[in-house]
């Protein structure tokens, strides 16, 4: 078995203490004025790790996201079992955080289990286009559905999207996009239910990474649904005016792999 160099090793040592140890670490920062994506500006991805001694780790950080799902890169593990998941109705609320529409259940929405952990469901958010491509080839929109264990580790599951027919779970959401568009503000959501996202598939891509966002807490279980849905062209444009951010895209640039694995899991 390939050994890890010591750094990522210590790298992966020292973010679990951490997750363990201050679990507020783990969250992604939910007022995003103080960063952009202009690869251009001073606070655009380049310099995230610069603008807060907290957020470090976004320009220092081993074990990054997103990366690039190489096929070269990934090993194949057959009869994957370990991914229960338990989704269920709750409230939520719509929220704009300044570069993305965050949908946050107020509790009880279910869960994930993975290998013995209950991960338990938080929040999901867009990005457009996709952050994590596969092959090189990117995709015009990624959900991120977040995750958090009672000790509080993360897990997050990226669903990817081409442009095609109508995505029904954002067809549901479509009229409170409309109403954050107008109002720039939140909306209150009645029960929103997460199984309608349809999650179950048999191809997982799995790694170790970290969140796409400031602060970019790393040793985040990441699992990427391999295959690929459909959204409409203007369900991703809804998304993106109603933040309000004259911004084009909210995709953090791709990271370096640094020797880390890719698991591409099969389930029966």
């Amino acid at each position: 078995m390939e050994k890890l160099p010591f750094h990522v090793i210590f790298g992966s040592f020292l973010c679990g203490f951490l997750l363990v140890s201050w679990p507020v670490m783990c969250q992604e920062v939910e007022d995003q004025k103080e960063f952009d994506y202009d690869a251009e500006g001073n606070r655009g991805p380049t310099h995230w790790g610069d603008l807060k001694r907290e957020w470090h780790g976004c320009k220092t950080g081993l074990m990054q996201s997103p990366i690039d799902l190489l096929h070269k890169r990934v090993r194949i593990v057959s009869h994957f079992t370990n991914l229960k998941i338990d989704y269920k109705p709750s409230n939520a609320t719509l929220k704009n955080r300044g570069h993305d529409i965050m949908l946050k259940w107020s509790g009880g929405a279910g869960s994930i289990n993975v290998n013995g952990t209950r991960y338990f469901l938080r929040q999901c958010h867009w990005h457009s286009p996709s952050e994590h491509t596969i092959n090189g080839r990117r995709f015009a929109l990624e959900a991120h559905l977040v995750h958090q264990s009672r000790t509080g580790k993360v897990a997050v599951i990226g669903l990817l999207y081409n442009i095609g027919r109508p995505d029904h779970f954002l067809s549901k959401l479509e009229e409170y996009l409309e109403d954050i568009s107008n109002s720039r503000e939140y909306d209150q959501l009645n029960v929103i239910d997460p199984s309608l996202l349809k999650m179950q598939s048999s191809l997982y891509y799995r790694y170790i990474g970290s969140l796409t966002v400031p602060p970019c807490s790393q040793n985040v279980l990441w699992t990427i649904v391999r295959e690929i849905r459909t959204v409409a062209p203007e369900q991703v444009k809804l998304l993106r005016v109603a933040v309000h951010d004259d911004s084009d895209t909210n995709a953090r640039p791709l990271q370096p792999l640094n020797d880390r694995k890719i698991q591409l899991r099969i389930k029966n």
